[in-house]
């Protein structure tokens, strides 16, 4: 991999502020005035961070791009440190203009229309921390990101998600992937309890289902349903499988 350009040729505009931090108050035409911008102790030029008046908000973390003039941001909840944001952009004044907001404590909608780079994740903020709510969210999620994929593979898998998901027993669960396998916990991260087999949607459009994510060694069907009505039996009929939230 060749090696990036210095960061001091790439952003020269930051280079001349001495950081991404003030790079960004200068750009914001006083709106960050009041703002506690932090620059990065190790690479002051290339990352800073911007807190949140709501407790339950992780600084929004901001990165500037090792090899083209391009910045990212991700603004991630408290409870399980999963993005609610995230966004790439060139133009350094829109990130101003999503710090503002996620400082301000401004809903997620409208953090995406004071900042139109701002991607929604589909997840939605839980002040409590309540877990059937983290579940909830987690699921919003993961089916927006199934419907927003682009690889080839995409159809399988998001018929996978949405028919997980209208069995009631899988969708009290809370659910996450490992290599594009979908597993289940009894609570939300970080302290994930998996239960249940894992579900699998194979390139060839077949679905497998494993006591493992690495293998389908409870059968592959042709149909998500076939695969998920064998999930649900075998969930059921564990013994030891502990109640959602629990």
């Amino acid at each position: 991999m060749p090696t990036p350009p210095d960061p001091a040729v790439l952003f020269p505009d930051v280079s001349a502020r001495g950081s991404l931090a003030s790079a960004l108050r200068a750009v914001a035409e006083a709106r960050l005035d009041t703002v506690p911008v932090t620059a990065s102790d190790s690479e002051p030029l290339m990352y800073a961070s911007v807190p949140s008046l709501l407790p339950y908000r992780e600084p929004l973390q901001i990165g500037a791009w090792s090899y083209e003039r391009r910045w990212s941001v991700r603004g991630e909840e408290s409870h399980q440190g999963l993005a609610l944001v995230e966004g790439r952009t060139e133009d350094l004044a829109q990130v101003a203009r999503a710090a503002r907001a996620w400082y301000d404590g401004a809903e997620l909608p409208d953090i995406a229309r004071a900042a139109p780079f701002v991607r929604l994740t589909g997840r939605f903020e839980v002040p409590d921390g309540d877990p059937a709510r983290l579940t909830e969210s987690e699921w919003r999620s993961m089916r927006q990101e199934a419907a927003e994929l682009e690889q080839p593979w995409r159809g399988p898998y998001q018929t996978l998600i949405e028919t997980a998901y209208a069995e009631s027993a899988l969708r009290a669960l809370y659910p996450f992937t490992s290599h594009r396998v979908l597993r289940f916990s009894s609570g939300p991260r970080p302290h994930l309890s998996i239960v249940g087999p894992c579900l699998t949607a194979n390139c060839d459009g077949t679905y497998g289902v494993g006591r493992g994510f690495i293998t389908q060694d409870l059968g592959v069907f042709a149909t998500a349903e076939e695969a998920v009505a064998l999930a649900v039996s075998r969930l059921r009929s564990d013994p030891e499988t502990p109640a959602p939230g629990a």
